[in-house]
């Protein structure tokens, strides 16, 4: 047998406890361990009047039986003073029950300011002053328990109670937000709606039902929804004479009264009237987001003309119709863009000019400028949004219920540094996973000439549209890969930017989620996190530095599954495996622990999979190569200048704009190494790159090195202030 319900350690508040169903509620609450701030202002049931008799009555009879109890007399409207009371004596609050209530019936034509005003601040106001005071302290400690008293009269209205029924369904509404706003720190808010006798009801309801309505009838559900073990929140409850029914919104399929073009008319509202009102296969809306997706649904359906009925639900047990939404093709989708927003994604991806090699990616004017292979997202992403925003035949999918669960890229050419690219949509499958469908989208990105650029698979999750009887699998899937056993064998640490996710936004996706912090909160987060894409793009980074030597034409395709976010400011940890011509990663959040990026692998290319020291091919018959092999000899005459230059410089000679050959100096090694290539240990402590003929004028004297650089024929990355030795190196008592 299940253990009892008991509320051991456990502070509840309860108002409006003097009399009636409160009074049943404090002592039963008390009975099973709790202890009780026992409200009430001692007032008539019209809100007149005051006193402390009926709370002491409570709190003796509880303290008779052996349980903890308090008093309190404050107004509701004072809820502060009432939350104090429970710190002040017991030191936490953990458990509200808003009952307080008055009633001052008058039919619509005779209720007064007063008798409107008066109903409007105990009721609705009062559950709103007491859970405000008790919020912060629920929130601090994780947890807390709040259940609003509504009534059948604020449910369907009543005769005489237009005051009171708008009082209690205004706290239907209330209690459905902070259900919401609660969640992220387990804060459960649920809504009752009682039949019991009390001096109130005794104005409303004949003696023969107040004596059957007793209130030990309701407390129990109040005090389950209290416990630890309820996991309802956000639900209505109607109760009475030992009988429990939950409540639920119920609307029709509805109907289109318009079509493209025209305007809507009284008629034709009229003429669909009986479809409009037939709740024959009707939905059953749960978030104000449910409302959002029909008025989307709506406008999809226009095209389609006039008193079409909505197209059924995922969330109905129908299911999706997965071959029209597969046999869907929408219009292609432009995207132009310049070097400015090729530039603007390595910033929103963690680029930064303090790493030299990365100026590629950040300066328009490097001799090598190029787009990240990460940033083939950009122009497929806006694809994406339309179709999860415009809809999907077959399918009504709201947008808030949608997750990004995995991302594949493949590249079929390095993406140009500007242009316009065209991207097609198309729907691979939808997946059935239980708990919600997996849509596949699928989007290939071609260039001004027509050609594959690459394609992106877009896996997202569409939470509670499962349970279809559709397939778990597909072939179309670009499945993650599995992380070896063993441990890393390489490993990069970065920690992002407080700004990377206002910085990122900037490419396109506007998410609110991702800078808002009251749209975060709304979402269970305690600040806006960053893109999935986003923490994607810094993976991309990681191993292209690592094992690409930062060469975006090595990629042949990047993918990953995104496990949980990131915040801004945390530093992304990227474990890599090398197998082969694909590198397997997984990224952790280096602060928690936790895994953000998962099953992730980067395809290079057979021919250049992930060598650092990549040579590029030798041009014969340059001038810099004479000049290299003459440094070469005075290093091993002269130990003394490989001593004091003690540094590790390479060259990039070009020749026609392209790079002719790659020369290093070790001056690091014992009697210096100068040979062709990059660097054979390490990296170079600075980079140089300088066409062959401006190379042979520098050494000869003819072109001033600094003059060289401030024109743009030197550039130099790593450390700059080792230039200066670059005047040692080239001294020579033979002819350079």
């Amino acid at each position: 047998m299940a253990a009892p319900i008991r509320f051991d350690g456990k502070v509840v508040l309860v108002t409006g406890a003097g009399n009636g169903l409160g009074k049943q509620y404090a002592l039963d609450f008390a009975q099973r361990g709790a202890s009780v701030v026992v409200n009430d202002l001692g007032g008539n049931f019209k809100g007149e009047g005051s006193g402390t008799r009926a709370a002491d009555v409570v709190v003796n009879e509880i303290k008779a039986k052996g349980g903890k109890a308090v008093a309190n007399y404050n107004s509701v409207e004072e809820g502060e003073k009432l939350v104090q009371t429970a710190l002040e004596n017991f030191g936490k609050i953990d458990v509200i029950v808003n009952n307080a209530g008055i009633l001052r019936d008058r039919s619509f034509a005779r209720i007064s300011d007063t008798d409107w005003d008066l109903i409007q601040k105990v009721h609705l106001r009062g559950a709103f002053q007491v859970s405000r005071a008790a919020w912060p302290h629920m929130k601090k400690q994780n947890y807390g328990r709040i259940i609003n008293v509504t009534s059948a009269a604020g449910i369907y209205g009543n005769f005489g109670q237009a005051n009171y029924s708008a009082a209690k369904l205004g706290v239907v509404g209330l209690s459905n937000t902070l259900a919401i706003e609660g969640r992220k720190n387990n804060i459960k808010c649920n809504i009752i709606a009682p039949m019991a006798g009390s001096r109130m009801t005794e104005t409303v309801m004949p003696p023969e039902l107040v004596d059957a309505l007793k209130p030990e009838f309701v407390s129990p559900l109040v005090l389950f929804l209290a416990h630890e073990d309820c996991e309802d929140s956000g639900s209505l409850f109607e109760v009475g004479a030992g009988w429990i029914g939950k409540l639920r919104w119920e609307r029709t399929k509805g109907v289109v009264c318009r079509s493209k073009n025209t305007s809507m008319s009284p008629e034709a509202v009229r003429d669909n009237w009986d479809a409009i009102a037939d709740f024959t296969g009707s939905q059953i809306p749960t978030s104000t987001q449910d409302s959002s997706a029909i008025m989307m649904e709506t406008l999809r359906n226009v095209d389609s003309g006039p008193a079409k009925p909505s197209r059924r639900s995922a969330s109905s047990g129908s299911g999706p119709d997965i071959e029209a939404a597969k046999a869907y093709k929408p219009k292609p989708i432009k995207f132009t863009y310049s070097a400015r927003d090729v530039m603007l994604y390595a910033l929103g991806v963690g680029s930064s000019t303090r790493a030299p090699d990365y100026l590629k990616f950040l300066y328009e004017g490097s001799e090598d400028f190029g787009v990240l292979p990460s940033f083939a997202v950009i122009p497929a992403q806006m694809g994406m949004q339309n179709i999860v925003t415009e809809g999907i035949p077959g399918m009504t999918i709201n947008p808030a219920k949608i997750l990004h669960g995995e991302q594949y890229v493949e590249l079929y050419k390095p993406l140009p540094t500007s242009g316009t690219l065209t991207s097609q949509v198309s729907i691979a499958d939808v997946l059935d996973k239980g708990s919600g469908a997996v849509i596949l989208i699928n989007i290939t990105t071609f260039d001004e000439k027509k050609e594959k650029v690459c394609f992106n698979q877009f896996n997202i999750f569409a939470v509670g549209y499962g349970k279809f009887g559709g397939n778990r699998n597909s072939e179309a899937a670009k499945a993650p890969g599995k992380m070896p056993s063993r441990k890393p064998d390489s490993f990069m640490v970065e920690t992002t930017s407080v700004d990377q996710a206002a910085l990122y936004r900037l490419c396109g996706d506007r998410n609110p989620l991702h800078i808002d912090p009251s749209f975060a909160a709304m979402g269970g987060f305690d600040k806006p996190i960053l893109h999935g894409l986003c923490s994607f793009g810094h993976a991309t980074r990681h191993v292209l530095k690592k094992y690409g030597n930062n060469d975006v034409t090595t990629v042949k395709a990047i993918k990953a599954r995104f496990a949980k976010p990131v915040l801004p400011g945390q530093t992304i940890h990227t474990d890599m495996w090398k197998e082969g011509n694909r590198v397997m990663f997984q990224c952790k959040v280096a602060e928690s622990g936790d895994i953000c990026l998962s099953g992730g692998y980067m395809d290079f290319h057979a021919a250049s999979a992930a060598s650092a020291s990549a040579v590029p091919p030798q041009v014969s018959g340059l001038k810099s190569d004479m000049i290299f092999e003459e440094i070469g000899r005075r290093a091993k005459d002269e130990p003394g200048m490989v001593k004091k230059i003690n540094s590790v410089f390479q060259f990039n000679i070009t020749k026609d704009g392209k790079t002719a050959t790659v020369w290093t100096t070790d001056m690091k090694t014992p009697g210096g190494a100068v040979y062709k290539g990059s660097p054979k240990q390490g990296k170079a402590d600075c980079t140089l790159t300088i066409s062959d003929d401006n190379f042979g004028d520098m050494v000869s004297g003819k072109l001033n090195g600094q003059d060289a650089f401030m024109k743009g024929l030197l550039k130099i990355q790593g450390n700059l202030m080792l230039a200066q030795k670059l005047g040692e190196l080239f001294q020579s008592k033979a002819n350079l």
